[in-house]
């Protein structure tokens, strides 16, 4: 039976498996308009439609005259359990851009902050009340000066008032150090992992093309008292990101 899908979506189909499996490696060349219009003996607007597709979700880039190259990338390793890990020693630094810059990879990132009602999922996980206000530390972070991931972090105006967290700038300690010199140390938190296709602000912020899901990882900290005194949510482009949790097997056979 012949597929009920458009001609283009086929084409965009068969070369996104051939990327995805690697069959086609970053920097290899896809064959010309002409040869992918006789292969699936459509016109070359149609085949130019299906790579136009594959653009956008950033597998495939133009380099005209020479043709289509799938797009060499590196993935990045998100490990949720290396947030405790002790800052870099560089005040410039943080474990983001050192991991990074580890790599070979050239980080920046732009910080700002605003007081905002709390989203309504942040507000559930903060248990706050209508009417409570948040910061918002908002994170663009990129790699070679291309968008890579956000990371929002938000916190209970009342706990943080008249604190460096409301700086719009890197704290060399860490924001975690931060709050918990003000008492709320963190002892435990909960990981949510959910795979969406973006909302229009996180299109605008990460310059998306259509097409492009990303995996948000929302992280809600706790005190020893089982305060929730943090909501971090990481937007990271799905196909520049794994995440990898590493676990261990307790005493008595749980698993950690």
């Amino acid at each position: 039976m012949a597929s009920a899908r458009a001609m283009y979506h086929q084409l965009a189909d068969t070369y996104r498996a051939k990327i995805v499996t690697e069959e086609l490696k970053p920097g290899d060349r896809l064959p010309t308009e002409q040869e992918l219009g006789e292969e699936f003996n459509i016109t070359r607007g149609t085949v130019r439609d299906g790579l136009k597709v594959l653009v956008n979700e950033g597998l495939i880039v133009p380099a005209r005259p020479r043709g289509y190259f799938v797009r060499p990338h590196e993935l990045s390793y998100v490990r949720p359990q290396a947030e405790w890990r002790k800052q870099p020693a560089s005040p410039e630094m943080d474990r983001w851009m050192e991991d990074q810059t580890v790599l070979g990879r050239t980080p920046s990132q732009h910080i700002s902050v605003e007081i905002i009602p709390p989203p309504a999922k942040v507000a559930e996980r903060l248990g706050l009340n209508e009417g409570d206000l948040v910061v918002a530390r908002r994170r663009i972070r990129y790699i070679d000066d291309e968008p890579f991931n956000l990371n929002d972090s938000f916190y209970s105006y009342d706990l943080i008032k008249g604190s460096e967290i409301l700086n719009p700038t890197d704290i060399p300690r860490g924001t975690n150090q931060a709050l918990a010199d003000l008492g709320y140390e963190q002892v435990r938190a909960i990981d949510e992992v959910e795979a969406r296709m973006p909302l229009p602000d996180e299109v605008n912020r990460l310059q998306l093309g259509p097409g492009n899901p990303v995996l948000v990882h929302r992280v809600t900290g706790f005190t020893i008292d089982d305060k929730p005194v943090r909501c971090t949510v990481n937007v990271l482009i799905g196909s520049k990101h794994v995440m990898l949790f590493e676990r261990s097997k307790a005493v008595g056979g749980s698993v950690s």
